[in-house]
């Protein structure tokens, strides 16, 4: 009798809340690493080094992809998967299957292709919060979580329910203003105490089809980021058509 009473005490707006984190706890228990990408500004290929690092993981094992970008959502695009409609069963969201089985969720796959989602930060996270545990992830061996660009709600909202997440692996280019940005996104990390996996240097150069060389200088943000001794994932090159 106490303890009915205890629970009644409860307001259900907790209660409701207290469920979803359960829910996502058991969903990431059966995940072993959690890979979150995440980058200073946009523009710089985050979403496609995601969507590469994803399947390349899925030959070391079970893969999943999870896009976290609500408002601006790319992912099933680049993964082939747009057109997929995702299935609601009895025990929740059933992921869409993309190149390589890498299981993708996205909410492209759930609105209209030319709908603009409009949302304040309350509700993009509480999206997010669903895309994670609402999903039959299944057993995975790895979860991309590509993010949106920049340090705010959706990076803060990941980092506080997924706290054993593996790290963030930082997507830039070459530019002084993605430089400044990506200073940004470690200091981030750094305050949720999320470990830096490595940094990506998108789009570092230009190959020319007609000449085996690569013009352009040696890249500034690549230096600094080792002069700051932070682990580099390498770097990748423009090709230009043949």
């Amino acid at each position: 009798m106490a303890e009915e009473l205890e629970t009644a005490q409860i307001p259900p707006h907790i209660m409701a809340a207290m469920r979803e984190r359960m829910k996502m706890a058991q969903r990431m228990s059966r995940i072993k690493h959690k890979i979150v990408v995440m980058s200073g500004k946009g523009g710089v290929g985050k979403s496609t080094v995601a969507a590469n690092l994803a399947c390349v993981l899925a030959e070391a094992g079970t893969a999943g992809l999870v896009d976290a970008d609500v408002t601006g959502p790319d992912i099933a695009k680049l993964m082939g998967v747009e057109e997929a409609q995702v299935k609601a069963t009895d025990t929740g969201l059933e992921p869409t299957t993309g190149p390589a089985g890498v299981r993708v969720i996205s909410m492209a796959q759930m609105i209209d292709r030319d709908t603009a989602v409009v949302w304040r930060g309350p509700l993009k996270i509480k999206a997010l919060k669903q895309m994670l545990s609402d999903v039959e992830w299944g057993d995975l061996d790895y979860l991309v979580i590509d993010l949106p660009p920049g340090t705010s709600d959706e990076p803060l909202s990941v980092a506080q329910e997924i706290p054993d997440a593996d790290g963030a692996v930082v997507v830039t280019t070459p530019q002084e203003v993605s430089l400044l940005d990506v200073r940004k996104s470690i200091a981030f990390a750094k305050a949720v105490k999320m470990d830096i996996l490595g940094v990506i240097e998108n789009m570092s150069g230009f190959v020319c089809p007609h000449w085996a060389g690569t013009p352009g200088r040696r890249s500034s943000s690549n230096i600094r980021i080792r002069k700051r001794r932070k682990p580099s994932g390498g770097s990748s090159k423009l090709y230009g058509p043949a």
